[in-house]
């Protein structure tokens, strides 16, 4: 093979191993978002069970599955009641994975937890912490946002509507299956 021919191919073998990286299969590759995380945070281990309640004082009620947009559809996660501008920390320590504004949970933030099985989905908040940013690592307990009443919360309803995800191998930020965060807010996780 030429000169030109061999570069071509480690050229090629490059660019799809740069494309591979970027890929989910399995474990995360050293270098990954992930592994960065894990990285930046000394001592974090990926850990299962009760999770930081996201608003401090905030009172702990079920609302899974309660009738919204006049019975349309039911709700997927649970509402925690404060006023504007509380704080609003992380669940879980994890990553930032997506900012995002949307009609119906306005201000919003989805934080993958360190072993990458779930998202955690906050929205309707007033705004985010100075310096958090998509890609951020992020503590458990970490200042991530504000309550606010952004989004179909409606003007003067502030509050943190507190949604998880289950997440599959590969799949993005929207795409995991709703789980009621109750019981892991409540301490129960065994009731997941």
């Amino acid at each position: 093979m030429s000169r030109v021919g061999w570069i071509i191919l480690a050229s090629f073998v490059l660019g799809l191993g740069a494309f591979l990286s970027t890929c989910s299969i399995g474990e995360a590759p050293p270098g990954s978002i992930r592994a960065r995380v894990v990285q930046a945070i000394p001592g974090l281990r990926p850990r299962a069970g009760p999770l930081v309640m996201p608003v401090a004082g905030a009172a702990l009620r079920n609302s899974w599955g309660e009738a919204r947009d006049g019975g349309a559809r039911g709700h997927h996660g649970t509402d925690l009641i404060a006023p504007g501008g509380t704080p609003v920390v992380a669940a879980a320590a994890g990553w930032v994975e997506k900012l995002f504004q949307s009609r119906l949970g306005g201000t919003t933030a989805y934080l993958r937890t360190a072993d990458g099985r779930w998202i955690h989905y906050y929205a309707h908040l007033a705004g985010y912490a100075a310096g958090i940013g998509e890609g951020s690592a992020v503590r458990a307990g970490q200042v991530i946002g504000y309550v606010g009443d952004t989004g179909d919360a409606g003007p003067g309803n502030h509050h943190l509507h507190f949604g998880i995800q289950r997440m599959r191998p590969g799949e993005r930020w929207w795409q995991g299956e709703d789980v009621n965060p109750y019981p892991l807010l409540a301490g129960r996780a065994g009731d997941r």
